[in-house]
């Protein structure tokens, strides 16, 4: 028994030196970002915006009437729904009505074209849009109004093939929903800007925002190459990445309101998004094992009995774990909310523990009230 103790507070120690490594290199690599901003050339090329829809979330209409106050020149907005009784069409039309003299477009997607109905919708919506430069972004994005101005900048560069943005959670009053919002501005942001420093940038795009020209879209296939993928935001990136060109992580933060989850929501989001992660990154999420810095020390503290250097290692490791949290969440993010509900970190990090083990016990992903089966990134109606 006590060999069996010690060997565990050896592996234990080695999650905490991992971890504290992990979390000094997201320190750096928040700081990179944080000096790396940068202005671009005023390049302010029309745009076409395509926003497909499924059902409403929260504060949808105010999400979408940040896109239409835009100190821009020249932008569409094209919106595409599958379902023709969606409820998220009177959202549009009150749009319309509020901003008549902007262009916008609601387009029926009536077809299926393949597991993924939000690429299927976008595959439909394409050939309205009249524009070279393009931005696809989730439905629950809401931008300040010189969004468009700083996103599309990159795109100056030839070089730069996407322009993509982080983002912040705006939470509901409810504790799913505060641990979600916790877990991107503590947790997911911080590997981002580590895997862009570790990567020399990074090769995948995220939802928030895609922006990118229509060229590069062809020359991967178009939206029909990545139609049944669930993480259909991760492939764009890194299809367009792989073409030679860079993929720009802008400066811009937008925002999400997240809904009401309950602890039951949030751990069915949080396993289709690790299991996402898991089939895109395979190497890189098991990686993630070293980087449990919390659980780590916790189980050090266990199995060496509460020894002095245990406690020593958890008050390191909780050191650097809030120097994370309020320098990406507090300075990059801008995340006020985060900062005032930094005491359920450790609940976060121990909950990302069990989260990571169940995911790699399945294949199986819910996706807006849908069952799928997930392998290699594909999705499928049917087990593999």
């Amino acid at each position: 028994m006590h060999s069996s103790l010690n060997l565990v507070s050896i592996i234990a120690l080695i999650g905490v030196l991992s971890s504290s490594i992990y979390y000094l290199f997201c320190l750096w690599s928040a700081a990179t970002f944080l000096r790396g901003r940068r202005t671009f050339a005023n390049f302010l090329p029309p745009v076409s915006i395509l926003k497909p829809l499924k059902g409403v979330d929260p504060e949808i209409y105010e999400s979408f009437r940040s896109h239409c106050v835009q100190d821009y020149a020249e932008y569409e907005i094209i919106f595409g729904v599958s379902d023709p009784n969606d409820p998220a069409i009177e959202s549009v039309k009150r749009l319309r009505c509020e901003f008549p003299q902007k262009k916008i477009q609601l387009i029926e997607c009536r077809k299926i074209l393949g597991t993924n109905v939000k690429v299927s919708n976008l595959i439909q919506m394409l050939p309205t849009a009249r524009y070279e430069h393009l931005i696809v972004n989730d439905s629950d994005i809401r931008v300040s109004d010189d969004y468009l101005r700083r996103v599309i900048a990159p795109l100056a560069n030839p070089r730069v093939g996407m322009a993509t943005c982080l983002y912040r959670g705006i939470a509901a009053n409810a504790l799913g929903s505060r641990l979600e919002a916790l877990g991107i501005s503590t947790d997911f942001v911080p590997g981002v800007l580590a895997a862009r420093q570790l990567e020399n940038g990074i090769r995948f795009g995220l939802g928030s925002t895609l922006a990118f020209r229509r060229a590069e879209l062809e020359k991967i296939g178009g939206f029909p190459a990545i139609v049944d993928y669930l993480a259909d935001d991760y492939e764009l990136g890194k299809r367009i990445a792989a073409l030679g060109l860079t993929v720009e992580l802008s400066d811009v933060i937008v925002e999400t309101h997240l809904p009401a989850y309950n602890l039951r929501g949030f751990f069915a989001h949080q396993l289709r998004w690790a299991r996402g992660i898991r089939d895109a990154r395979k190497a890189g999420y098991l990686g993630l094992l070293l980087t449990f810095g919390t659980f780590w020390a916790l189980l050090a503290l266990i199995a060496s009995r509460a020894a002095a250097w245990a406690w020593a290692a958890l008050a390191i490791t909780l050191l650097l774990r809030y120097a994370v949290a309020f320098v990406v969440g507090g300075s990059v993010l801008q995340d006020r909310e985060g900062v005032v509900f930094a005491w359920l970190i450790p609940v976060r990090d121990l909950l990302a523990v069990a989260v990571w083990i169940l995911s790699l016990a399945g294949h199986t992903v819910t996706w807006r009230g849908d069952r799928f089966y997930l392998k290699n990134g594909r999705l499928s109606r049917t087990p593999p």
